[in-house]
């Protein structure tokens, strides 16, 4: 399949078109955070919840597009039959990944997006462990087809650590949909520098993410705001394509037996406008953020133009 130029569907402009027009666009804030916070028990499903409370994913999806999100990404993280077997859901991969799109639709105001959230499956590939390559195609084309039959607008192949699993997840949904794809990383500082647990460096995951097709590549979770601009900014020297960069509220702490992220909205927004100067395309929250923080990042990048 061939590499999207634009993505509109006849009704407006699509994500590519809008990214290509100059435009900043905004995405949502944490989706366990948000779920945690209105019900889901620890160590629960979040998945199944686009069956069993299909009102709450909805409410959640409004809630980020009134706070000011163009795009929303899908209750369907972990959304593959080797995590949903954990629960006894392993036959339910199609529905539940089908769902979570529509839910996410079912609020989604005209003029703004639906994206597929496709996070790593938990397993790793022969040799290193038990999986074929042909098992883990078919496990990643089972969820990002049922997303996108659920009416996703992308796929988010995201928190990545290694670049195998996620180049062949941007492969696949290249090869199974006429979506936009992207992807991100995770990357953790240490004495060398910025690497994913598998070794990766942004500059490594922006070349391979991209030969691989994704329309737009970047990073999230695992840092805070500050060390997400220096990861941003190493990797917008390194292309001239679309970049988006999803950041945690700074790296949590347990405070009388709770976990608290210590980042504000107010924070993260004065630094949301450095990363739109960069610039990054897309701007995002992961981990601790929330509605409060997706409305001081969209009013903080308003009328930000990426750099033609």
């Amino acid at each position: 399949m061939e590499r999207a130029l634009s993505d509109s569907d006849g009704k407006g402009p699509g994500i590519l078109d809008r990214l290509a027009a100059g435009e900043i666009l905004v995405f949502d804030g944490a989706t366990g955070t948000y779920l945690q916070q209105n019900g889901l028990e620890p160590g629960g499903s979040p998945e199944l919840l686009n069956a069993e409370r299909p009102e709450l994913i909805r409410q959640m999806a409004a809630d980020y597009f009134a706070a000011g999100s163009d795009i929303v990404l899908t209750n369907s993280f972990g959304g593959n039959r080797f995590i949903l077997a954990k629960y006894g859901a392993g036959d339910r991969v199609r529905e539940l990944n089908r769902k979570a799109a529509e839910n996410a639709r079912a609020a989604c105001p005209p003029g703004r997006y639906v994206c597929g959230s496709v996070g790593p499956t938990g397993e790793f590939l022969e040799p290193l462990g038990n999986v074929t390559e042909s098992e883990m195609y078919d496990a990643l084309a089972e969820q990002i087809t049922g997303l996108a039959e659920g009416g996703a607008d992308a796929i988010m192949v995201e928190t990545q650590l290694g670049l195998e699993e996620a180049t062949m997840a941007v492969r696949v949904a290249r090869e199974n949909t006429s979506l936009v794809v992207m992807s991100t990383m995770v990357f953790d500082l240490g004495p060398r520098g910025y690497f994913t647990m598998f070794g990766v460096t942004p500059e490594q995951a922006v070349k391979g993410l991209q030969e691989a097709g994704a329309d737009v590549v970047g990073t999230n979770c695992g840092n805070g705001i500050d060390r997400m601009i220096e990861i941003a900014e190493r990797m917008r020297a390194v292309t001239d394509g679309y970049l988006v960069v999803q950041s945690n509220a700074g790296i949590p702490a347990i405070r009388g037996g709770q976990i608290i992220y210590p980042e504000s909205p107010e924070y993260m927004a004065e630094r949301y406008r450095k990363l739109a100067a960069l610039p990054i395309n897309i701007l995002g929250g992961c981990c601790g953020t929330g509605p409060d923080h997706v409305r001081a990042m969209a009013d903080a990048v308003k009328g930000v133009r990426a750099h033609a």
